[in-house]
Order: structure tokens, then C-alpha cells, then sequence
């Protein structure tokens, strides 16, 4: 059961605030912002209490999303709510940010009146509550599907050459009348990265943990079915088909994902809801089908007047073509960081085959050749489009029925680095 329900800026500005039982004061939210920016790390507990009411929150797109309770209500049940509300107002709103929250309060306040009822969870599913929500969202900038003046790491080419903007997802579900009746669909094939490479270039961890997301504009689809690689296999079982082998070792599916062609097909069946919902996840430990994308060969030495010399050169293991968007600058920059002591480098636009080097020269007071063991690690942090590190692909889209008037699919792929450390 909760009390209240609010949405915090980073700053601690009240965007949303909803008391559904009248059982708590109007200063919850300046107690909760006190404690929450009290706390040092930057990993506050989920759940907190003060005099008897409990704090429930989350992070999504840089707010803070709160509930509180003064029952003993279980604290996964509300979490996993809070979690399905920020999902519900990025469908309805398009996008989930301090702004988008803004400019659509009505809306979100009408989403809240239908989701909970007098502190009580009603429903998070967006094909119910389409029947219910009236109030139109409010964009920040006007949605064109031609428009590529935005076209991000998150595009990918299609049969006929043709770029997904990397905004193209992020529009209300509600606006499909308003752009003539348009249709599309969305296939978002995202993996994370976390890598540990060892001071003699030696692999010691690689683990790839990917997820498979649907976002559906159509108006009406009773089925929905996805194909995977023939060669997928999960486990160390025998390997499938007679192409390059894709394996990795846990999966597990949304409930509403229809299995009996799965095994014999590797086909997954749906029936997908307007909006975004999470399809399949997997998992890959220490057995990557390929190599580490990036290699550092790192110098440090001190020179003559005492500065510490830092010699980096950077390669990009994958193939050239594998890279081939531009991002917004070629530019490449360092900075350095007195508070967390590290040398940022930062590097927009890298190419496949390519290889960077850098030199950095540093005053350290007192530096002395033991101290030259306390350098590293290095933590890399990159996004690599129409790419995946399990090489997972999507192998067709189909819908059921054929769609009337034009419709879109998009299948995109990317990888990002959850955790990629290099010792030195």
C-alpha cells in the first residue's frame, strides 16, 4: 500500500507529487532529499525510514522516483512499480528526462490516477490504460522519421540503405494518429560489456550480459514473430546448424513470449503491447566468440625532471568496417581530474583497424619509482553500433496480420561497456 508518490530533479525539485491516503506530512519530500544527499557514495540505499515512514526509490533517466509507505508493504513489490511507472510515462511521454516530465505533468498525473487507487496498484499495462488516458503528450521538438540531423550510435542501416534516427523511438505511443497513421516497430538488440585485461595483455574476465527490446507503434498486432540465429545455442550443448556458432549461457524470456518454435526454429512468438517491453535477456561468461574489442599498450616512466610520463596507444580490434558512423566530432580531448586523480581522454569518433596514442606529462609532487607501481587502472567507457559481442542477430521480423498502409521495422544493434578495465 503507498502513500505518496513523487518525482524528484537531480536537485531535488518536485516535478510530481501525489498523496493518495493523507497518512504523511507535505515535508516528505525535503526529508527524503536530505537524507538522500546526505549519504556519501554514490549508491544511496533503495529503502530508507524516518519516524515511521519508509522511502522507496529509484533512479531512471536522471530523476528520482519515490514512493512511501507507512505499512509493511514489501519493498520489491514497489520497486518493481516504480520501475514499471517510469517505463509507462517514457511510453506515454516518448522520451524519460527533467523536461519531458515538465511539459506532460497533466499526463502523468491522469496516469497515476488510473495506475493506483487509494494507495492500491491497479494496473501498469499500457493496452488498458489506453483506454483511459485522454490527455494528448506534449514533445519537445517535433518527430521526423527523415530527419538524420540526429543520427546516433543507436542507427543502423537497413535492406535499402535507409538510418533509423537514434530519436525515432523516443515519441508517445499516442502519436501515431497525429503522423497520418503511421506504423512502426522497433528491435533493439543491446549488450553490455564488463572486461578485465591484465597488466601482460591477457584475458582475465570477459562477461556480456544482452537484453532484446521491443517498442511497438502499431495500431493492432496479434503476432509478432522474431527470428534468432540457427546456430544459437544455450549451455554447453551441442552446438546448433552449420554456420558461426552463437552461444551463451542463461537466457530467460518475458512471460507473454511463445516458445514451441523456439527449440526446433529459434524463433521467438509475441503478441507485443504499444509501448516498450523487455522480450529476452541472456548472459555470456568468459567465453567471447572473438576478441576484446580494444587493446591498450600503456609506457610509464618518469623523465628526467621528475614528471610522470604516460605514454598510451589505443587500438580498435574491430574491423574497419565495423564502425563506419561518424559520431558528432572528430575531435579528441584530455582532462585531468584532481578530485578522483585520473587523466581523461576522450576520443568521439574511432574506427575499426584504427590505432591512438597519447602522451601525458604530470607535476606529481614527491613522485618517486615506487610510486610508478600506483598508476592504472585504465577504465574504458564506449558505445560500438551494429555490433554485438555475442554476434546474436536478428534473422527476420514478421508480423501477423500484414499491417495495413506503410509500416516501418527496424532491428538495431549495439554494445556498450558496462565495466572494461586494462592494469597496468
Amino acid at each position: 500500500m503507498i502513500s505518496q508518490i513523487f518525482i524528484l530533479s537531480s536537485k531535488g525539485d518536485h516535478l510530481i507529487y501525489k498523496d493518495f491516503r493523507g497518512e504523511s506530512g507535505g515535508d516528505a519530500v525535503g526529508v527524503f532529499y536530505e537524507k538522500v544527499t546526505a549519504l556519501t557514495g554514490d549508491q544511496p540505499p533503495v529503502v530508507m525510514s524516518h519516524k515511521g515512514l519508509h522511502f522507496v526509490h529509484v533512479r531512471q533517466g536522471g530523476l528520482y522516483w519515490v514512493a512511501t509507505t507507512t505499512a509493511d508493504s514489501s519493498p520489491f513489490t514497489i520497486i518493481e512499480f516504480l520501475n514499471r511507472l517510469s517505463a509507462l510515462v517514457k511510453d506515454y511521454c516518448g522520451s524519460l528526462s527533467e523536461k519531458s516530465v515538465q511539459m506532460n505533468f497533466a499526463l502523468i498525473y491522469e496516469l497515476l490516477d488510473e495506475a493506483v487507487d487509494y494507495g492500491y496498484i491497479q494496473t501498469t499495462s499500457s493496452d488498458v490504460l489506453k483506454n483511459f488516458i485522454q490527455t494528448e503528450a506534449v514533445s519537445s521538438r517535433p518527430f521526423s522519421l527523415f530527419d538524420l540531423s540526429n543520427v546516433g550510435l543507436f542507427g543502423a542501416e537497413t535492406q535499402q540503405s535507409k538510418v533509423a534516427p537514434s530519436s525515432a523511438a523516443t515519441r508517445p505511443i499516442q502519436s501515431s494518429r497525429e503522423q497520418g497513421g503511421k506504423s512502426e516497430i522497433f528491435v533493439d538488440v543491446i549488450e553490455r560489456m564488463s572486461v578485465v585485461i591484465g597488466s601482460n595483455g591477457m584475458l582475465m574476465k570477459a562477461d556480456v550480459e544482452g537484453e532484446i527490446r521491443v517498442k511497438c507503434y502499431l495500431p493492432n498486432c496479434s503476432e509478432m514473430r522474431i527470428g534468432l540465429n540457427e546456430e544459437f545455442s544455450i549451455g554447453k550443448s551441442q552446438l546448433r546448424g552449420y554456420g558461426a556458432a552463437v552461444r551463451v549461457d542463461e537466457v530467460s524470456f518475458h512471460q507473454m513470449v511463445r516458445l514451441d518454435e523456439f527449440d526446433s526454429h529459434r524463433i521467438l512468438r509475441l503478441c507485443p503491447s504499444q509501448g516498450e517491453q523487455m522480450v529476452m535477456q541472456y548472459q555470456l561468461s568468459d567465453d567471447l566468440p572473438s576478441a576484446p574489442p580494444f587493446r591498450l599498450f600503456p609506457t610509464i616512466e618518469r623523465d628526467s625532471g621528475g614528471r610522470l610520463l604516460m605514454y598510451l596507444k589505443l587500438r580498435c580490434d574491430l574491423p574497419p568496417k565495423s564502425l563506419s558512423q561518424e559520431l558528432s566530432s572528430p575531435d579528441q580531448s584530455a582532462e585531468l581530474k584532481p578530485q578522483s586523480r585520473a587523466v581523461v581522454w576522450k576520443i568521439p569518433r574511432f574506427t575499426g583497424g584504427m590505432q591512438l596514442s597519447a602522451l601525458f606529462k604530470l607535476e606529481v609532487p614527491g613522485l618517486s619509482s615506487a610510486s610508478l607501481l600506483e598508476v592504472g587502472p585504465v577504465g574504458l567507457s564506449f558505445e560500438l553500433p551494429k555490433l554485438t559481442a555475442t554476434g546474436l542477430q536478428i534473422r527476420f521480423l514478421r508480423l501477423s496480420p500484414v499491417q495495413p498502409g506503410p509500416s516501418q521495422r527496424w532491428v538495431r544493434y549495439v554494445t556498450h561497456s558496462d565495466s572494461y578495465t586494462i592494469r597496468i
